[in-house]
């Protein structure tokens, strides 16, 4: 197949391998693109902020978009570390409105992070949801006012709990004309 139709999964440092195609799979039945998962690259340590113990995603962010594969239909990055943004105590991702790079981050999408005991169901099913989310934007999608969209914006987990991993019938008009 094209390179051009393949949604491009790029692991930043370690990522559960079993989880990648499982969220290719998923990925690949709500935009109908094969998934390809790359192999891992380095979390480098220029991108972590020592005083708050986080890693500045900008920068992976950045560095995700120059190395991007030109012909690839979408490219998103997922780490397992914890990300902040200028304005943002944290984020659980990123992404430009319609470009092709988008980024997911694990840390806080965990139970564990919390303190409540693991839970690979739920925490699936939040990176699932985060992954669609930040490819939504990269389709020109911004926020949605619609609780239950994915694209709701998530300032909170308890956010993302609640949303689902679909479309609105509005975000779903939107990403079948184009963006």
């Amino acid at each position: 197949m094209p390179a051009e139709s393949r949604l491009v999964l790029v692991p930043i440092g370690p990522v559960n391998p079993g989880l990648l195609p499982w969220l290719g799979r998923g990925l690949a039945a709500l935009f109908g693109r094969p998934p390809s998962i790359a192999p891992e690259a380095s979390l480098s340590e220029a991108w972590y902020d020592r005083r708050r113990q986080q890693y500045r995603s900008d920068e992976v962010l950045a560095w995700l978009r120059a190395r991007a594969d030109p012909a690839a239909w979408r490219v998103l990055g997922i780490v397992e570390a914890d990300l902040y943004t200028r304005g943002l105590n944290f984020l659980f991702g990123q992404a430009s409105l319609s470009g092709r790079v988008a980024l997911i981050a694990l840390a806080r999408l965990h139970p564990s992070f919390y303190g409540q005991a693991e839970d690979e169901g739920r925490f699936r099913e939040r990176v699932l949801k985060e992954a669609v989310h930040e490819l939504g934007h990269t389709l020109g999608l911004g926020h949605c006012r619609d609780r239950h969209c994915v694209m709701h914006f998530s300032n909170t987990l308890a956010d993302t709990d609640l949303k689902g991993a679909d479309f609105c019938p509005a975000c779903a008009r939107r990403v079948a004309q184009g963006g």
